[in-house]
């Protein structure tokens, strides 16, 4: 049994290691902002992460869309391949609408509100995503009286997108591949540890 990290076949710590490394390399590359939580920081900078963690982490993003979208890395990494497509913009909405929904003053409300419609809805808005006239259009309307669920069509329409067009694209990106490759090897050496002694980083 292995009580701790050196205790593993070389072999093990080498491929736990080149996992992190690749995931470091493709989670960097996503460089959102505050106002979407700042999600592009790497996880195991806790103390309690484990490389396993990881590694079941990365494969659960091919499971579901929502599996992907609930985790942190998994939205940097889907970030990170959305940039390559030039189509950032979808996933920066659906999460700036995740914060707004946080929201408890109504003045930051109506504030934020017309930000994010400004800054993703209107017609030539700087990140303008993909949605039809009348979404618009409704979506412009219930900015009239802002409330946490002002954008949630708008959102809706761009998160069913996401999920049909660009989440399969991504899972069978040369990228993701890799990573989910190594995340199996990692998986598979890790899982020769003993669940009762946890190992020491």
């Amino acid at each position: 049994m292995c009580r701790t990290l050196s205790a593993f076949p070389t072999t093990c710590l080498e491929r736990a290691k080149e996992f992190k490394t690749r995931l470091g390399i493709f989670l960097h590359k996503s460089d959102l902002g505050s106002d979407t939580g700042n999600v592009g920081k790497l996880e195991w900078n806790s103390k309690h992460s484990k490389e396993g963690n990881f590694s079941e982490d990365v494969l659960g993003w091919r499971e579901s869309f929502d599996l992907l979208l609930s985790s942190k890395n998994g939205v940097a990494a889907f970030h990170a391949f959305l940039k390559t497509e030039f189509s950032e913009e979808n996933l920066e909405f659906w999460l700036a609408c995740e914060e707004f929904k946080k929201i408890r003053s109504a003045t930051k409300l109506a504030s934020r509100a017309h930000r994010i419609f400004e800054e993703f809805i209107c017609s030539d808005a700087p990140k303008e995503v993909n949605i039809d006239h009348e979404t618009r259009e409704l979506t412009r309307t219930n900015l009239q009286a802002a409330t946490a669920t002002c954008f949630d069509v708008a959102q809706g329409k761009t998160r069913t997108l996401m999920e049909k067009d660009s989440y399969p694209r991504f899972l069978k990106s040369p990228a993701y591949r890799d990573l989910a490759a190594q995340a199996s090897a990692t998986s598979s050496c890790l899982s020769s540890c003993s669940p009762a002694e946890p190992l020491h980083t």
